[in-house]
């Protein structure tokens, strides 16, 4: 149960190496895979972590192989969270950069099919922030983590100047209040 079958170090690169790779091919194949989790995407995770198991634990079932394997995993990830940390220009390159999607009302529709997006998965992540149509969203990113911004449009200044004279109304309907009350109480 606790005897090892393979070399410690062996057991500390295996993990390491697996989780570099898969580091990469996640950000080769893009920022969708980490964005929205459909059932072909969920399918696709939990098979991968099926498929490399057996690269990262080798032939070792033992519980102390486990907890070698596992210890390694955690560590290869503080180290590469703390390496990015320090040095954000590796941290753009690992990362990748944000992808506005929409800006003023207007989807980019070449940064949609680089990201793998169709237009219902984009609707939905606008319906998501409360937002109806294309036009109400000022500014939209796929962020490199693979979670959406969505700014929505301010108001234009015709808005904003209707807004200030019903502001402005409202202020002077209660001044004529006060002074109907003042008026009645003298006479």
């Amino acid at each position: 149960m606790f005897a090892l079958h393979l070399p410690i170090l062996e057991k500390l690169l295996r993990p390491m190496i697996v989780y570099l790779f898969l580091i990469g091919f996640l950000r080769l194949f893009g920022k969708r895979e980490l964005a929205q989790l459909n059932p072909f995407d969920l399918v696709v995770l939990l098979s991968l972590s099926n498929t490399v198991q057996n690269a990262m634990i080798g032939d070792d079932n033992s519980v102390t192989g486990g907890i070698i394997g596992a210890f390694a995993l955690l560590a290869i990830n503080w180290l590469l969270t703390l390496t990015l940390f320090k040095s954000p220009k590796l941290d753009r390159i690992v990362e990748g950069t944000e992808t506005v999607l929409i800006r003023r009302g207007v989807v980019d529709e070449a940064a949609m099919k680089k990201e793998a997006l169709t237009d219902l998965e984009l609707k939905s992540v606008i319906h998501k922030q409360g937002l109806n149509n294309y036009s109400e969203v000022e500014k939209c990113v796929l962020e490199p983590n693979g979670t959406f911004y969505v700014e929505a449009m301010s108001p234009s200044s015709d808005d904003a100047q209707r807004k200030e004279v019903l502001e402005l109304v409202r202020t002077l309907s209660t001044e004529v209040r006060e002074l109907k009350v003042l008026l009645a109480a003298r006479g």
